[in-house]
């Protein structure tokens, strides 16, 4: 992206009346190349952290970690069922800076090498048994 489009977004951002810690929290979150590979994979819906985790091929702490930074920011959404835990992207009751920080994302990374990569592995994490998928280690 250009100087100019990256100072267009964060200019974005700052005109929503975002706190600084909001700011920060949001420009951190956006600020590694996993968390980035973690929001474009659920573009497709939510997803448990044990899918997540296989497609990233991170260690599940790992995974946790960069999903609660996500979190925090307001970049996704996280609910508890039994003893996993469901990440999706968040919707309308998102504050306008995350959904204008996603949809830059979006428009940014569509058609990388990496997150086409990511798509085409998605498919082939989506065909597994999630039971047995959550069993691993």
């Amino acid at each position: 992206m250009t100087g100019a489009g990256w100072s267009g977004t964060f200019r974005l951002l700052a005109n929503y009346r975002t706190g600084m810690k909001d700011f920060l929290n949001i420009t951190k979150a956006l600020a590694d190349e996993n968390r980035l590979r973690m929001l474009m994979a659920l573009q497709g819906g939510e997803e448990c952290v044990c899918r997540i985790t296989e497609l990233m091929g991170l260690a599940m702490s790992t995974v946790s970690k960069h999903l609660s930074i996500l979190y925090q920011a307001g970049l996704v959404n996280a609910r508890k069922e039994g003893r996993w835990m469901y990440y999706s992207l968040p919707g309308k009751g998102a504050s306008i800076a995350a959904r204008e920080a996603l949809a830059w994302v979006r428009r940014s990374l569509d058609g990388n090498e990496r997150i086409v990569e990511d798509e085409k592995r998605m498919k082939k994490v989506m065909a597994m048994d999630l039971s047995e998928l959550c069993k691993r280690p």
